[in-house]
């Protein structure tokens, strides 16, 4: 049965410019650049001004006369129907924006720009050096789709029974799979060596036979790996001089040879643009003479501002005696344009002040660190301590955190780096977990690597230096720091 009630609720929703400022909030200086542009682009309203020139500018100067004196010649009656004020979309002051913009740059500035390589990707290379190969026209074809399957690390991933199948099906090309394997090998001595491996061990053998194979110890580095591989990886060494009947001297120089290859040749051609990625960093702390000094990067950000010609194109249209159905649908788009645009501008403005507000608690909570470079001077600090500090939530702090990062006088560093655990040492002492890894890097890094520290014999070390932690703490200390188990640190 239906039936009418009257009850009140209380909900909290974003409105849409709070869910833009938390996404611009999260976006890094390094992709700012390109949703701005973005945003350009999908709005006409909104005008980079940094792009502008004097010729326009004196173009503007004279559209604006034009409209001033067509405006003063022409009858305007007051719209009653219109719900808005005109003054919110038009400037507080009628002094054009153009006379308020100085261009302070001459001819002598030097201009710096970063180069950027281009060259060839690592397919093309291996396309280029296959048309050299001495093959049929079908064996050519047959070998640009075993490269268009090679992944981005130079390893094919794929049998040649399923090579076989994908051409009978996709190309209409029928082909034995001994026959494609033939192809294979063909593709397999191009460079870089060790390119179209199926698995590391081929990868590292292919490299291996490219170089002087009457050499002893390159001979005994193929016959470990094709024989031995299992316990190479596990590190076994032992099984190794046992099974092969070789000294300890043999092992190591065989595995000398063995560590100089290149287990992704992939990433050794042309494509190689994502090793070479710079950090851009967000934020820069300078020491002047005991003082930090914070500053945010907005070298690519742009002069932003509302198209003045979408301002007067409303004003004329308001102004309208024909105030007809295409009109108003005319007024209601322009104003939907200039509000967009007001308010990505204040959202970028209030990104800036968040995130100076969040980095300048940060630097203060943190300032006998960002002072010494010491870790050991790190405090121990989650997000709940700086969203206090700067009275904002804490979901905020941590889009504020998330893939920053701030140049000090000792590094660059991801700013969620800063934030830690709290630890507490045998004195009652609370410290950081990062001093703790930082420690536990040092001790690792002091180990005899014939016999290296197992987890255990490491928690006890920091036991001894105050650090009363558990194994299982100390393990997963070591997998943040990207560092292998015991057996794994082992070397001869």
């Amino acid at each position: 049965m239906l039936h009418q009630r009257l009850e009140q609720k209380l909900q909290q929703k974003l409105s849409p410019q709070q869910i833009q400022l938390m996404k611009l909030l999260q976006v890094p200086a390094i992709a700012l650049e390109q949703r701005i542009k973005q945003e350009i682009e999908e709005n006409p309203a909104l005008e980079d001004t940094s792009e502008d020139n004097e010729d326009d500018d004196n173009q503007d100067l004279q559209d604006d006369e034009q409209d001033s004196e067509e405006s003063e010649d022409s009858d305007v009656e007051e719209n009653v129907e219109n719900d808005f004020s005109l003054d919110d979309y038009m400037d507080e002051d009628d002094i054009p924006e153009y006379k308020l913009t100085a261009k302070n740059t001459s001819a002598d500035d030097e201009v710096r720009e970063v180069p950027f390589i281009s060259q060839p990707s690592f397919y093309d290379q291996l396309y280029e050096q296959l048309q050299m190969r001495n093959l049929t026209e079908l064996q050519y074809r047959v070998g640009e789709y075993i490269i268009g399957n090679i992944d981005e690390n130079g390893y094919l991933k794929r049998d040649s029974a399923s090579l076989s199948n994908d051409l009978a099906f996709g190309l209409n090309i029928n082909m034995d799979p001994e026959k494609i394997e033939e192809i294979i090998r063909e593709i397999q001595e191009l460079d870089p060596p060790g390119v179209a491996a199926r698995d590391l061990r081929e990868c590292l053998v292919l490299q291996l036979k490219r170089k002087d194979r009457k050499m002893e110890s390159i001979k005994l580095a193929i016959l470990i790996l094709n024989d031995c591989f299992d316990e190479f990886s596990k590190k076994h060494y032992d099984k190794i001089m046992k099974k092969l009947s070789i000294s300890e001297d043999q092992l190591k120089d065989a595995i000398d040879e063995i560590i100089k290859l290149n287990p992704k040749p992939g990433n050794s051609g042309g494509d190689s643009s994502k090793g070479s990625l710079h950090v851009f960093p967000d934020f820069t702390i300078n020491n002047n003479e005991g003082e930090l000094e914070l500053v945010i990067n907005s070298k690519n950000m742009p002069d932003l501002r509302v198209s003045r010609y979408y301002q007067q194109m409303l004003e004329a249209y308001v102004k309208s005696k024909n105030q007809d159905l295409k009109t108003k649908e005319a007024i209601q788009f322009v104003r939907q344009k200039i509000d967009s645009a007001k308010w990505f501008i204040d959202a970028l403005r209030q990104r800036q002040n968040t995130l100076f507000v969040t980095m300048s608690a940060i630097m203060e909570f943190q300032k006998e660190y960002f002072l010494s470079g010491d870790d050991t001077k790190l405090k121990p600090m989650i997000l709940k301590d700086i969203a206090d500090k700067v009275g904002l939530d804490i979901s905020t702090i941590s889009r504020v955190a998330s893939s920053k990062y701030v140049v000090t006088p000792f590094g660059t560093f991801l700013l969620k780096s800063f934030f830690s655990e709290s630890m507490q040492t045998e004195s009652g002492e609370e410290v950081s977990s990062r001093e703790i890894k930082s420690i536990l890097t040092d001790v690792i890094g002091a180990e005899d690597k014939r016999k290296p520290l197992t987890d255990d014999r490491l928690a006890k070390i920091l036991k001894e230096k105050g650090y009363n932690i558990a194994r299982r703490t100390v393990a997963k200390y070591r997998e943040q720091l990207d560092i292998p188990v015991a057996r794994l640190r082992k070397q001869i």
